[in-house]
């Protein structure tokens, strides 16, 4: 079969490896794709968000599945256009895909179906929102309330900061038109799980959990980034959790949008909080995690497209997914000075990697046969092993074979969790 993965990243690298591996995928098209992409499918200079061209694009191929896997085209209905012409996809309608677009969406549905959550207040009146943060608990969290890179959140630590967020968002437009409204909750605390999930609309199926660092520097300090590393499985998610959150949040979320009319198929990504009183949500993406898929997907035994494909044709449940008992880590190697101005174009070199080990390309170009540095996270180096402790090691020692000028990375991706596991 001939299939169709949109988008350019780390994570669509890692779809497409793992979708290379099905015996029913004879040729994969990646629309962009990068530099590093290249190797493992051909790459279509067409932009993810050009859902005109994707869709005449698949239509001239004869694409006979297609992948969504950013945020932005699923919320422009991406997956709504390609199946009005008879392309099978895996994404959410648009209409679904708003538990990510908007953040007063998503935050009012867990209200109004008691789904686990902070404390909230939404505003689309900025001197509502400064006036609401002089008596706000601190520290609070801002967001702005659509798309913003995964980077529209802002933890005020004091009044002032809380303050100047409000401003950034809705004066100053720093996430454009997603600031219009913003939403102010409450400051949780607790260990945060990733949770990506397969689901039809009816059935749930939870991928292994993992463990994100969002923070640019080590010790979880500096800029929110859109992730330094992961690890999986996350220690802090137990059996006992996972059986709350499936009762409590995620079983209850599909529901609730089913009861909407908004029916979630494909991937919906739980980013939840351990409090004191259980489980709580964070946040909902409406497509698999930017670096999370990179450690859950090396874990996947099953077959990725019969899952997706099941997924789109609602049988989910027919469907065994299963996923190794190994531990994985993932190491982003970024550009030095992202998540803000950074240099581009320098030569990726890239040496013997071992086996328990790969690599995943998310910012980079080919240019004359040479493979050069094009985004801010640059490569997503993986290594899988039978504990925790061996699979950061060598996700490390992976990492070194692998250079750019400006290489930049943590050095303590999965420490906090190492400590869990004493």
């Amino acid at each position: 079969m001939k299939l169709m993965v949109v988008g350019g990243g780390g994570r669509e690298h890692a779809i497409i490896k793992k979708l290379k591996e099905s015996k029913k995928v004879e040729k994969i098209y990646a629309l962009p794709g990068n530099g590093g992409i290249a190797r493992d499918a051909e790459c279509v200079n067409i932009a993810a968000t050009d859902i005109p061209k994707i869709v005449d694009f698949a239509e001239k191929t004869k694409i006979d599945f297609a992948v969504v896997a950013p945020d932005d085209p699923l919320v422009l209905g991406a997956v709504d256009a390609l199946e009005d012409i008879g392309i099978p996809c895996f994404g959410p309608h648009a209409n679904a895909a708003i538990i990510e677009g908007s953040k007063v969406f998503s935050k009012n549905l867990m209200k109004s179906f008691d789904i686990p959550t902070a404390k909230y207040e939404v505003f689309d009146d900025m001197k509502k929102a400064l006036e609401y943060v002089k008596t706000a608990p601190i520290p609070t969290v801002i967001k702005a309330d659509g798309l913003a890179l995964g980077k529209g959140v802002i933890i005020a630590e004091t009044r002032e900061d809380a303050e100047k967020a409000v401003r950034s968002m809705m004066e100053d437009k720093i996430f454009g038109e997603s600031g219009s409204k913003v939403v102010i909750e409450e400051f949780l605390t607790g260990p945060e799980v990733s949770v990506l999930s397969f689901t039809d609309g009816k059935t749930v199926i939870p991928m292994i959990s993992s463990m994100d660092h969002k923070r640019a520097l080590d010790g979880d300090k500096g800029l929110n980034t859109g992730g330094m590393g992961t690890v999986a499985p996350n220690p802090y998610y137990t059996d006992e959790v996972a059986k709350e959150c499936m009762e409590k949040i995620f079983l209850p979320t599909i529901n609730a949008m089913s009861s909407l009319g908004r029916p979630f198929k494909g991937c919906l990504y739980f980013g939840l909080m351990i409090t004191a009183d259980g489980p709580k949500v964070i946040e909902y993406n409406c497509r698999f995690g930017d670096p999370e898929t990179q450690v859950v997907l090396p874990l996947l035994e099953s077959d990725l497209f019969e899952i997706m494909q099941a997924t789109a044709e609602g049988r989910l449940s027919e469907i065994e997914v299963k996923f190794s008992k190994k531990n994985a880590c993932c190491v982003v190697l970024a550009s030095n000075g992202y998540p803000k101005a950074y240099e581009k174009g320098f030569e990726i070199k890239i040496g013997e990697i071992a086996d328990n080990a790969d690599f995943y390309i998310a910012g980079a170009k080919l240019e004359n046969g040479k493979l050069l540095t094009n985004g801010g996270r640059v490569l997503n180096v993986v290594a899988k092993a039978d504990t925790l402790e061996e699979a950061i090691k060598d996700a490390y020692k992976a990492s070194e074979n692998i250079t750019f000028e400006n290489a930049y990375c943590r050095k303590d991706i999965g420490q906090r969790a190492l400590k869990a596991l004493v």
